[in-house]
């Protein structure tokens, strides 16, 4: 049953109280309208009109009933407005990391609205944004790359439990190397072993795991100290009962009160795209209002070739080599 041609039927039979002058209103032949409220009254247990007098009546159910059939009608055709508006204004959906901020996704939920654009924010591995952006089931995406190559960079670190009573000396401590993380020689017999290295979803990908193995390698690291964390919730847990250390962007550990370290090697820190679906938007591109607030949202920042930034003293030229294998 099409429920709303038969609420239709019923309220327009009702206003008028005519099934004729209703078919009329509708332009439907009246023993369609007559067939239409015939079901309606199957469906809902009762007689909605009375027949038998000259002047078509409404029974009291179906005085009952008419608040919330006209309701029903009201909202289908907000429905078709509110459809009809996104149409006009072009509905754009966005792939964007699990671990974006909220508030810079609104910043560009914002901008959108001001250029006409509805934007749907999709929280997503990076391989599904890529998949997205090529079978046009996106308009934008944040995708992942190199960070020699990316336009965004968002720097990565160690997140750990918050040390308690810990003073502004903690803080001012800016990187971290791998070579620092490991096993300290001639440790007691019975100690705790070094904790492990977790990635998050959004860390693995080939560009960086390839590279976080070589360089854990390097610097010495026992093989599968650096792993794939599960659950974010539940490696957010081990990291702040000192169990664990997380990947992470500063952003991220910040917001859930965990202590952060940057990463020394720039070359390990996540590198951004903002792309478009051809498919999708034609040859627009991405628009530069859009891309910005994208990227500030997940915590990247426009990459500066040799500019100054985290981990600085690390991108020399061996660890530039051995990115490239």
């Amino acid at each position: 049953m099409d429920l709303l041609a038969h609420l239709e039927a019923y309220v327009a039979t009702a206003d008028e109280a005519s099934f004729s002058r209703a078919a009329d209103r509708l332009g439907i032949a009246q023993p369609l309208l007559s067939r239409r409220i015939k079901t309606l009254e199957e469906h809902f247990g009762g007689a909605l009109f009375d027949r038998s007098r000259r002047r078509t009546a409404t029974t009291e159910l179906g005085v009952l009933l008419l608040p919330y059939a006209r309701d029903v009608l009201d909202r289908a055709q907000r429905l078709r407005q509110a459809a009809r508006s996104a149409g006009r204004s072009r509905v754009r959906a966005v792939g964007v990391p699990a671990d974006c901020s909220p508030a810079g996704l609104a910043r560009a939920i914002r901008a959108g609205a001001e250029h006409g654009i509805t934007l749907g924010m999709r929280e997503l591995p990076p391989a599904e944004r890529k998949s997205g952006l090529a079978d046009g089931s996106l308009g934008y995406a944040l995708v992942r790359c190199a960070p020699e190559q990316a336009a965004y960079v968002a720097p990565l670190g160690l997140a750990s439990a918050p040390e308690p009573g810990a003073t502004g000396s903690g803080l001012a401590r800016r990187t971290v190397h791998l070579e620092e993380l490991r096993p300290r020689r001639g440790r007691a017999a019975g100690h705790t072993a070094p904790s492990p290295v977790l990635l998050l979803t959004e860390d693995q990908v080939p560009c960086l795991e390839d590279r976080l193995a070589r360089a854990a390698a390097r610097a010495g690291l026992p093989g599968g100290r650096v792993r794939p964390a599960g659950q974010a919730a539940t490696a957010l847990a081990e990291t702040l009962a000192g169990r664990a250390l997380l990947l992470c962007a500063e952003p991220f550990a910040r917001q859930h009160g965990a202590h952060w370290t940057a990463l020394a090697d720039r070359t390990l820190h996540r590198g951004y795209d903002v792309s478009a679906s051809p498919g999708r938007t034609g040859t627009e591109g991405v628009p530069g209002w859009l891309a910005g607030p994208i990227a500030s949202a997940a915590g990247a920042v426009p990459r500066r070739s040799g500019g100054p930034g985290p981990g600085a003293a690390g991108d020399d030229v061996p660890a530039r080599l051995a990115a490239r294998g």
